[in-house]
């Protein structure tokens, strides 16, 4: 990694030590060898509970969804997929970037929820945009009656990973 810069974003945790906040942070700090140095800049990053909200949102949702296709693929089995659930989702919320792929043609990247790439107010608008993405298309089939019922799920789902 020499000198590059990493931006990550990091939790206090109980005992007052610092780790990862999310699978990017996490995946930066596996690279480094056990005692290297780093040198920080510490900022108060965007709320990290709302962060996991988020992603409580998308497990639930990826849980109980089942793709309505035949799940093979030129003879190969096909498996469900976390990280593209949720960028489908996102999406599907609206929060994309259109750009050409190696064949010329448009393909839809899912904006990076990452703390880095976007600020409070931004994430906010799109947990609400993707809530209802997700309710719309997998959680209302599967009984939940409301977006509000959803929520409250995720609220208790919360609850009980601390």
């Amino acid at each position: 990694m020499g000198g590059r810069l990493m931006d990550m974003v990091l939790v206090k945790t109980p005992n007052g030590a610092l780790a990862p906040a999310d699978e990017e942070a996490r995946a930066l700090i596996e690279k480094l060898k056990a005692g290297q140095g780093v040198r920080a800049t510490i900022r108060r990053a965007r709320n990290v509970k709302f962060h996991r909200k988020a992603f409580a949102l998308f497990k639930l949702a990826f849980d109980v969804w089942e793709p309505v296709t035949p799940l093979e693929y030129q003879g190969l089995p096909v498996a469900k997929d976390f990280d593209r659930f949720r960028k489908d989702m996102t999406i599907l919320a609206g929060f994309y970037k259109a750009v050409y792929n190696a064949r010329g043609e448009v393909r839809l990247e899912a904006e990076s929820l990452s703390f880095a790439a976007m600020d409070e107010e931004r994430f906010e608008t799109v947990f609400r945009a993707v809530l209802t993405v997700v309710w719309n298309r997998v959680l209302k089939a599967a009984g939940y009656a409301t977006e509000d019922e959803v929520e409250r799920v995720i609220n208790e789902l919360m609850r009980f990973d601390q």
